[in-house]
């Protein structure tokens, strides 16, 4: 052991040494590293263990050579001595392989084309045998090609198919049979491309007939409706034997023989067309099962429906005229009808081409689309005839799709919103219906100068009155002619709004509570509007208004003839919970109070006018004796007005005298109060006083029946109280009693008492001024003027007094 070398750094040498020898070459690297990266000199000690080793191993060796030396030299001298028999033996064998060459090389020969015989025959018999199996396969590609060329893909495809999976597999080997193999594929892609472009064209067919499809199926569709109305009609009337219906419309058949219905039945059969007899659907059942046998199935039927939907959404896209005419709306559901039958024929000729999912999702996706349309141009139609053709056509198509197992039950409601538009239609065009009988009645009660005439009234509107009846002709109907017309036209609405119920699968009590709320439309809208534009008219005069008042009563009484009228077209008894009544009251009493309020207007206008004459000298000294000229000349108008208003209703009569009277106490009190009338002489004060008594004559002769007492009167009270003030000139009472419900002049108010008052003295300061003889009065004179100072003064206190109060 070297010095200063501890027992720890000798161990790990004697471990590095092991690890040396026991580990590959390969490895020895990270072992001889760590010898290097141990303590500085380690690798010098390290080598001087390895030389140690080293010697300790030659040493082994030499030991080992010098143990087995002597049998490696026995072993050198054996093999010495056999080398010399092995070349002797050698030289044996040479000889003998000579001698038998030459005498077998005639063997050889023969033997050789022994051989090539055998191999010829073998050759020829594998030939044959090859040749036997390759001409099947010859066969088969031919036979190919001639179905191809005739056009007969799917008998190519399974050809094909058999040539491919047993044939081809025996002879792959061959070149051909690889050319083959490898035109297969293409042939095969060949023939898909064939059978799409006859699919494409199907397509394209397709959407040329549906028109024409569609036209057959609701055609057909409508026929079947017809035969079953006949067969109900036949059925009701007790008819044992039915026959079929051809495309007649339904007044054919109500009037048609049993001779006629099968004759017509033979035509139907004749010209009944399917969406088979107008479309070759061959492309498509050829073209689906080259692609299922081809195993590209699903291609083609995402192809199929791909194009089917884009043909879906330009069979939707409308034209933009198609609100002008139902044949536009009648062309666009034929396409749709057509697109949607033949839809439903593949869904039930083919396997899964398509299927009721798809179908449903295309329908759904179509109706959306339909009723948004519908909605869109429908909204256009402002012609009655026109909605309700459409509302024709709508329905054959909802019951033909509906034939189909389509749910139609969006359209139905679509329906009821078309019929909405459709009164809505209605109601503007009897909107002009009503306005023209308006416009070209005189407002006159109706004249019978004979029981014919009379009997043809009554026919036209329900009047019943035994004491007209009693009476002899010449008669007189207490409405005007408007009021038959507009009775007249009342059922012609029904019926029409009728029309369009027909045919929508509804009970007979919707159908009537559709007709009621149609005809309470009429009446509360259209009539009504028409009555208060009528009513509000320049022309429209108080004897035209009196007798509008009188025909809305007599068409508000009708009103429940129009719901036994509609009661016996529906069968819906009128006692049903549920049946809607008519409005008719609300509606006339509306246009009543319209034309009454117009009365009061027009006869207070007219009493302006009169008033609008009158020329009082306000100046003058002393009365004419007798009533102003404007004023008798208004009271005998009132009294040939009031007149006419012996017809109406007494407490409409009242209110109109009533309300005339009022008005022109008033209009006679501003004139007295008119701010442009600065002087008043006692003169024109007993002047105004005789034509208020005028009035209150006029006022107690009971120019309308029914006042009670004074009650007329009372409306110029308020006049009389202040005339009766100046007249008197009982001041000392007036301001004495003010505020006492006793108080004989209660009904005069301060304020107006005072203008007046001021105007009276202005016109005795200027008379005094002018008088020559003024010395004469000067005393008398001066202590009125004192008076009407003192009293000036109190009625300023008490109109300050209710102003302050107020």
């Amino acid at each position: 052991m070297a010095e200063g070398e501890g027992p720890e750094t000798t161990t790990e040498h004697e471990r590095i040494l092991q690890e040396i020898e026991s580990t590959d070459a390969a490895c020895v690297g990270p072992t001889l590293r760590s010898v290097y990266d141990d303590q500085p000199n380690a690798h010098k000690r390290f080598m001087e263990k390895l030389e140690a080793r080293i010697r300790n191993h030659d040493r082994e060796i030499e030991k080992m050579c010098n143990f087995h030396h002597q049998g490696f030299v026995d072993a050198i001298t054996e093999l010495l001595k056999v080398r010399s028999d092995a070349g002797k033996l050698k030289v044996q064998v040479t000889d003998t392989n000579r001698r038998l060459q030459d005498a077998g090389k005639d063997v050889i020969n023969q033997s050789e084309e022994v051989i090539r015989c055998r191999v010829h025959q073998r050759n020829i018999a594998i030939t044959v045998e090859k040749l036997q199996l390759c001409l099947p396969v010859l066969e088969m590609y031919s036979k190919v090609r001639e179905q191809m060329k005739s056009k007969r893909y799917y008998s190519a495809l399974k050809t094909m198919e058999l040539l491919e999976n047993t044939y081809l597999p025996q002879v792959y080997q061959y070149r051909f049979c690889q050319i083959m193999t490898e035109n297969i594929p293409r042939l095969r892609e060949e023939i898909k491309e064939i059978s799409m472009s006859d699919l494409k064209d199907f397509l394209e067919s397709i959407r040329k007939h549906s028109d024409k499809i569609g036209e057959m199926a609701m055609k057909q569709s409508q026929q079947q409706r017809i035969f079953n109305r006949v067969v109900k009609k036949q059925t009701h009337n007790g008819n044992e034997k039915l026959y079929a219906a051809s495309g007649a419309f339904l007044g054919h058949f109500d009037t048609a023989t049993p001779e006629q219905l099968q004759d017509d039945e033979e035509e139907y059969e004749e010209e009944v067309l399917t969406a088979q007899d107008l479309v070759d659907f061959s492309p498509v059942y050829r073209c689906l099962h080259i692609y299922t046998i081809l195993g590209d199935r699903e291609t083609f039927e995402n192809y199929y429906r791909r194009q089917r939907r884009k043909q879906a959404g330009l069979v939707l896209q409308p034209q933009s005229n198609m609100n002008e005419t139902v044949e536009g709306y009648r062309k666009y559901f034929n396409q749709i009808v057509g697109f949607f039958v033949v839809e439903d024929h593949i869904l039930h000729a083919t396997q899964g081409l398509v299927t009721r999912a798809f179908t449903d999702e295309l329908w759904n996706m179509a109706l959306s689309k339909i009723i948004a349309v519908l909605r869109t141009h429908s909204s256009y139609c402002t012609d009655p005839d026109l909605v309700l053709e459409l509302k024709n056509v709508i329905v054959v198509y909802a019951d033909t799709l509906q034939g189909y197992g389509f749910s139609v039950s969006r359209l139905f409601d679509l329906l009821l919103e078309i019929r909405d538009q459709y009164n809505e239609t209605l109601l503007k065009k009897w909107a002009v219906v009503f306005r023209a009988i308006f416009e070209s009645d005189n407002y006159s009660p109706i004249p019978a100068a004979n029981e014919e005439e009379y009997r043809m009234i009554i026919s036209r509107f329900p009047f019943h009155d035994t004491e007209l009846e009693k009476q002899p002709f010449p008669k007189r109907f207490p409405v005007s002619m408007s009021v038959p017309e507009i009775y007249k036209e009342f059922k012609e609405f029904i019926y029409a709004s009728l029309k369009f119920s027909e045919s929508l699968h509804r009970s007979s009590t919707e159908i009537d509570d559709m007709l009621r709320k149609s005809t309470n439309l009429l009446l509360t809208r259209t009539l009504s509007g028409c009555l208060q534009n009528l009513i509000k008219k320049q022309h429209i005069g108080l004897t035209e208004l009196v007798q509008i008042i009188i025909n809305t009563t007599h068409l508000e009484q009708a009103c429940k003839y129009l719901e036994d009228f509609i009661t016996n077209i529906t069968n819906v008894s009128p006692e049903t919970v549920h049946t809607t009544r008519l409005y008719g009251l609300s509606t006339f009493k509306d246009a009543r109070h319209a034309a009454e309020g117009e009365i009061y207007t027009k006869l207070n206008h007219k009493i302006d006018e009169f008033i609008q004459l009158a020329d009082y000298e306000w100046t003058m000294t002393e009365p004419n004796g007798r009533a102003s000229g404007y004023l008798m000349d208004l009271i005998n108008f009132l009294r040939s007005t009031f007149q006419v208003f012996t017809h109406l209703p007494g407490k409409v009569a009242q209110t109109a005298c009533m309300s005339a009277c009022k008005h022109l106490s008033t209009s006679m009190m501003q004139m007295l109060l008119d701010t442009d009338v600065k002087q008043i002489s006692m003169g024109a004060i007993q002047q105004f006083n005789l034509d208020v008594i005028q009035c209150e004559l006029f006022a107690s002769s009971e120019p309308v029946p029914g006042f009670q007492g004074d009650t007329l009167q009372l409306a110029f009270i308020d006049l009389r109280q202040l005339l009766d003030l100046f007249m008197v000139w009982d001041w000392s009472t007036y301001l004495a009693d003010y505020g006492q419900a006793t108080s004989k002049y209660l009904r005069v108010n301060p304020s107006t008492a005072l203008i007046l008052l001021e105007k009276i003295y202005k016109r005795m300061k200027d008379t005094n001024k002018k008088n020559i003889i003024f010395s004469q009065f000067r005393k008398n004179d001066r202590d009125k003027q004192k008076l009407i100072e003192t009293v000036v003064k109190q009625l300023r206190s008490l109109v300050n007094g209710m102003s302050q109060h107020t």
